[in-house]
């Protein structure tokens, strides 16, 4: 299934991906330092972009960018549709390149379907992957039934696999498995149900993370035979992907640099920071093959915001995730997106995450299973967490007050929240998942008035204080930790509503009768600048509650409390 475009949406046509360039013989093993990236000049890429005002300079966007729009703050809350092949491994996040790990659990579960990785390896996957229960328009409505205002879609993973109809990667998913244009589907469904979405790219460093297919096992009946990513396009002749050249899918063999055979096998560590010197030529096209990819799902399907994923500054950096090459890459897919954007719609009402890039207008971050301690209003973003893995795993832990409680710790700090929701293989969603989204959504319909279009108060919360810090979720992936906390009737967060009231949520459901003190609200601490004049528990259609405000507290007896789970939101007047 491929997305039919309007012709104003295909003007500025993208320029063809040149050959890949002649790859150097590889050398031993660790045998090649990394060069210095610190004073290595940034590679101007000769990457045409869309006609506009931006410039592919950070001076331009910033000088540019109107800011980050309402609609972002307005929202507040999205799911993370964090899908793709590498879910068929049901062994979570990273399957594609821990199939290739011996002992690892991802390695037991391929072998299972496809034996040992050499002949038959991750492109197997790709081949007979197809998720015929996914159905982007009906999961769209669930999640907009959940209280999301927007999707974050998977373009493409570390995998390098794109799961759209790519004009510059034939490994894709309207050639391969599913023959189907996912991202497509996808923004028809957000578009259909009024939700804005954006999509990622997480192929920045796939060229070193991928670096274990080109491995063989150290010992057993097949040590030394090469993995699959060794092939070459010759070796597909009269096989199932002839015609597909396998360096487009792994990458090519980059363990020569010191460093990057290590950092393929150990569980997260980049290599160290530098330039994969002997590589010049297949780096710029490589980074531009990046680049591109990303051009055309923006040319193709106008997304409302793109995501980018590294630990460094910005993509090609030469350091973190960064390394090997340190270019200007970023800077023309963001100017390309923001003069597309001005020329579709008229303004730029768009954004771009690059995640760890210090405040720069224009770009927005995330905090990756985190949140901060403190308010944070240095820049925009949104903290993003799976419920599980990012990918799916027999085994998750469901409740959906860790999704709600996420969003509340989130608003308080002026962040918004994305979570991310892990389907099956075959694109279905298990039962637990679907009664969480069902608990999300009833809670976020009786108080969103809390979350929506909020901002950080002066705090972000009061409460118990652990080790000098305020009491709050810990960090990390989702799951039963996160549902055990203990929180009492004394631990609130705060957020001013788009109607101007402040909301006082308590992080729990105290029995009726209870005396909630809230010690930041009394008249003592003058924190308001006048005297509270009204109290309402939202969602409470009974009599108006007991409240007074002393030097000491803000104290408020609760109602009755049966009909309330996970937290009570309190607008104060």
């Amino acid at each position: 299934m491929s997305i039919l475009l309007p012709l104003a949406l295909l003007a500025a046509p993208l320029p063809d991906l040149p050959p890949i360039p002649v790859i150097p013989a590889p050398l031993p093993v660790d045998s090649v330092p990394l060069l210095d990236s610190a004073s290595a000049p940034e590679v101007k890429l000769d990457l045409p972009i869309a006609p506009g005002p931006f410039e592919p300079t950070w001076a331009s966007i910033e000088k540019n960018y109107p800011g980050t729009p309402a609609w972002l703050r307005e929202a507040k809350f999205g799911i993370w549709v964090h899908f793709g092949p590498q879910a068929a491994g049901e062994s979570g996040d990273w399957y594609a390149r821990h199939v290739y790990k011996p002992d690892h659990l991802a390695r037991r579960n391929f072998a299972r379907t496809y034996g040992p990785p050499d002949e038959v390896g991750y492109k197997e996957v790709l081949r007979d992957w197809n998720p015929v229960k996914l159905d982007p328009a009906a999961l769209a409505a669930l999640y907009k039934e959940a209280g999301a205002r927007f999707l974050f879609v998977q373009g493409v993973h570390h995998d390098n696999y794109d799961l759209w109809d790519s004009r510059y990667q034939p490994w894709n998913s309207t050639r391969l498995g599913p023959k189907r244009d996912f991202v497509g589907e996808w923004a028809l469904a957000c578009r259909a149900n009024g939700l804005r979405f954006g999509v990622t790219f997480h192929h920045e460093y796939t060229w070193w993370w991928w670096q274990t297919a080109f491995m063989a096992d150290r010992e057993g009946p097949r040590a030394g035979i090469p993995y699959d990513g060794h092939l070459t396009l010759a070796d597909g002749v009269g096989k199932w992907w002839e015609g597909l050249d396998p360096r487009l899918l792994y990458g090519i063999d980059l363990r020569e640099y010191a460093g990057v055979s290590k950092a393929a096998l150990s569980p997260w560590t980049p290599p160290p920071a530098g330039l994969f010197g002997r590589h010049a030529d297949y780096a710029n096209w490589y980074a531009t093959w990046w680049a591109l990819r990303m051009m055309d799902v923006v040319a193709k399907y106008d997304p409302d915001f793109i995501y980018t994923d590294g630990t460094g500054t910005q993509p090609f950096s030469g350091d973190h995730t960064g390394t090997g090459l340190k270019a200007d890459a970023m800077q023309r897919v963001i100017a390309d997106f923001y003069n597309r954007a001005l020329t579709r719609r008229g303004q730029v009402d768009t954004f771009s995450i690059v995640k760890f890039r210090p405040a720069t207008n224009g770009t927005v971050n995330t905090e990756e299973f985190g949140i901060p301690a403190a308010i944070k209003t240095d820049q925009p973003w949104i903290a993003e967490a799976p419920v599980g893995d990012w990918f799916y795993a027999p085994g998750f832990f469901y409740d959906s007050s860790i999704v709600i409680r996420y969003i509340i710790e989130s608003a308080a700090r002026d962040g918004a929240a994305a979570v991310c929701i892990s389907p099956r293989p075959d694109g279905s969603l298990d039962e637990g998942t679907r009664t969480l989204l069902q608990g999300v959504g009833e809670w976020m319909r009786r108080n969103g008035d809390a979350i929506y279009g909020s901002k950080a108060w002066s705090i972000p919360g009061e409460g118990q204080i652990v080790k000098g810090k305020l009491k709050m979720l810990p960090g990390g992936k989702l799951g039963r930790a996160h549902a055990e906390i203990t929180f009492g009737p004394q631990d609130f967060r705060f957020t001013v509503g788009k109607d101007g009231a402040l909301y006082a949520t308590c992080l729990t459901v105290p029995a009726s009768g209870t005396e909630l003190r809230i010690n930041s609200l009394s008249s003592s601490a003058a924190r308001l600048g006048h005297p509270v004049k009204s109290v309402t528990l939202l969602g409470h259609d009974g009599p108006s509650l007991v409240w007074r405000q002393t030097p000491e507290a803000l104290v408020i007896t609760c109602p009755d409390t049966t009909p309330f789970r996970t937290a009570l939101v309190f607008r104060i007047d």
